[in-house]
């Protein structure tokens, strides 16, 4: 990769694919909005390199990239309206700009005279009614037929969008490859997400008190971040993966939530107890993803256990977040 857009580059994903790719020798243009991202001190260094450059555009706009060059060989497209509390409370505007977004960049891929790939970040939401109504197997395959909760409620939005978007980029005429995440976590990355939350809630809880955790008995497989970076560079160059759709994510082990906090417990090596709290509206009550597409194609498996990630992404956020003046970024 020679050159590379990246949509939503501020954010926690983007920023560290930036870093790997700029590492790599790859020219990197970041754009974003910054309605949700910040230019933190990672940005900051990552800016600073002559083969890094930031753009701040709405791709909203119709005119928003049209001043950039088409000699772009790779497209990460990771913007997107999301955070389950924005979604739940503009339902219409989270279909209807994210199908609006990947519209406007696959437009802008068409213009691209050497693209190579255009890689859409899609979401293991998709799942989700597949698991409420089917015999959904799991660890879930990609060729599960997916199925969409009611209509009504506020959370099908986002996870429709994205099943839209798989469309759109699956009949656009562009070589893909379409990515389904599955619970990336380390950091940098916002707060309104579980790991995140539970490290603050342990760090900041008096030794031999409590916290309370939600949803304890949902199940999930967490990715670190260095993993999903991996995973998503050799996506984008591998030609085995190209005009395919790949879970990103991690196999095993898959946890309970409540065994998740006794590892956060142990991390932040503070003795706790568990007070079980409710199911939190709208969750699965399972996500695990099977891989096997991902190694064959890729070649990538994860490598960083949970332990060993929960413990780097505390050694971050104690220091620059709970107990110092950085913020973590929202996306």
């Amino acid at each position: 990769m020679k050159k590379v857009l990246i949509t939503g580059g501020c954010g926690f994903i983007g920023g560290f694919l930036a870093r790997r790719l700029a590492e790599s020798g790859a020219t990197v243009h970041l754009v974003d909005n910054m309605a949700r991202g910040k230019v933190d001190g990672f940005l900051k260094e990552l800016l600073a390199r002559p083969d890094v450059a930031l753009f701040e555009r709405n791709l909203l706009a119709d005119d928003a990239l049209a001043d950039f060059d088409t000699d772009y060989d790779v497209i990460f497209h990771l913007a997107a309206i999301l955070g389950v509390q924005n979604v739940l409370d503009n339902p219409y505007s989270t279909l209807f700009n994210n199908v609006r977004m990947l519209d406007g960049m696959l437009r802008f891929g068409q213009r691209q005279k050497t693209l190579s790939r255009f890689v859409f970040a899609s979401t293991s939401e998709v799942y989700a009614g597949a698991l409420q109504f089917t015999d959904m197997p799991i660890p879930t395959p990609e060729d599960t037929p997916l199925a969409l909760p009611g209509l009504e409620l506020p959370r099908t939005s986002y996870m429709l969008s994205k099943i839209y978007g798989e469309m759109m980029v699956q009949h656009a005429g562009l070589p893909f490859t379409i990515v389904r995440p599955h619970n990336v976590y380390g950091p940098r990355m916002g707060l309104s997400h579980v790991v995140p939350q539970l490290l603050e809630k342990a760090h900041r809880a008096s030794d031999g008190g409590s916290i309370e955790v939600f949803s304890v008995d949902h199940t999930r497989t967490f990715c670190f971040i260095n993993d999903a970076v991996r995973m998503l560079v050799a996506c984008a160059g591998r030609d085995a993966c190209r005009d395919q759709t790949l879970n990103l994510g991690t196999q095993e082990p898959e946890i309970t939530i409540g065994e998740l906090a006794d590892i956060v417990i142990a991390t932040v090596g503070k003795s706790l107890k568990v007070d079980e709290g409710p199911v939190t509206a709208g969750s699965p009550s399972r996500r695990c993803p099977l891989t096997s597409r991902m190694t064959e194609l890729a070649g990538v498996t994860s490598e960083v256990g949970l332990e060993e990630g929960v413990r780097q992404t505390y050694e971050w956020y104690a220091p620059m977040v709970f107990e110092g003046a950085e913020t973590a970024v929202a996306k």
